[in-house]
């Protein structure tokens, strides 16, 4: 197992009421990791901590009110030394160009990249207090392979997508020097509350459960880069080779057969 996930580590988790967050949390505490849990609505954390009350600490705030975060900053050392921050709070709100509206861009970017670089502000000071006792911190970053190709109706989610995976990894670059890790994940399409209201296909869906595993499973290996599942972020990424003539073609293609896309 790699240093980054240490043995009962401690992490900060945000996004984790539900989806993937609400996985990450059943499958990091059973692993013995203490987190302190982050979302929007203090109901489903509070259910989370009765299932392990020794291992979970509630700590309800949005990720894009930074004063709701600062106030939260003390509770990131609940267990002790931070050694890992998993910033998975986001949204997903799609563009109808018939009846275009900026609003759409601007809650997309607000929440998955200013709501993420906001968590910073707090986690970077807990990181960097780790760092200098010798121990190895991490912060860890849930994007999306959406970007990837340009889907229709997308151009709000996958532009924040895309900006987001760039943020990371020009922070990577950045945090190098002081030895703190910055991961990327990528996941395809994941069964969330989320995605349960999209009303096209999903190809290559994986549960929120799968996907947790493959998260852990990839930073227990020592990963920067985690993306699954395979089959479809490999077909994305074959695509993304293309001349951008055929892809611009296929998108359009894609847009006028239906108006439904990731």
């Amino acid at each position: 197992m790699s240093k980054r996930v240490l043995p009962k580590s401690n992490i900060w988790l945000t996004g984790a009421s539900s989806g993937i967050g609400e996985a990450l949390v059943h499958e990091l505490a059973n692993h013995g990791h203490k987190l302190v849990v982050t979302g929007r609505r203090e109901e489903p954390l509070n259910e989370l901590a009765v299932h392990w009350p020794a291992q979970i600490h509630t700590a309800v705030a949005d990720t894009t009110n930074r004063a709701e975060l600062s106030a939260l900053a003390d509770s990131l050392n609940h267990f002790g030394d931070l050694d890992m921050v998993i910033l998975n709070a986001g949204t997903c709100k799609y563009l109808e160009v018939a009846e275009y509206d900026s609003s759409i861009i601007e809650a997309n970017l607000n929440t998955n990249v200013l709501g993420t670089a906001r968590c910073l502000d707090i986690a970077l000071p807990a990181l960097r207090a780790t760092r200098a006792k010798g121990k190895p911190a991490s912060v860890v970053i849930v994007s999306s392979s959406a970007w990837w190709f340009p889907f229709s109706r997308a151009e709000g989610y996958g532009a924040s997508k895309a900006a987001l995976t760039y943020f990371s990894q020009s922070l990577r670059a950045d945090l190098a020097a002081e030895g703190i890790d910055v991961v990327v994940v990528s996941p395809g399409f994941v069964k969330t509350p989320l995605t349960d209201q999209n009303d096209f296909a999903m190809p290559f869906m994986v549960s929120a459960k799968e996907a947790a595993l493959r998260i852990h499973q990839g930073l227990a290996k020592g990963k920067r880069e985690i993306a699954f599942p395979r089959r479809f972020t490999w077909t994305l990424k074959a695509l993304g080779c293309l001349p951008q003539r055929l892809i611009d073609r296929m998108a359009a293609s894609m847009a006028r057969k239906t108006d439904n896309h990731l």
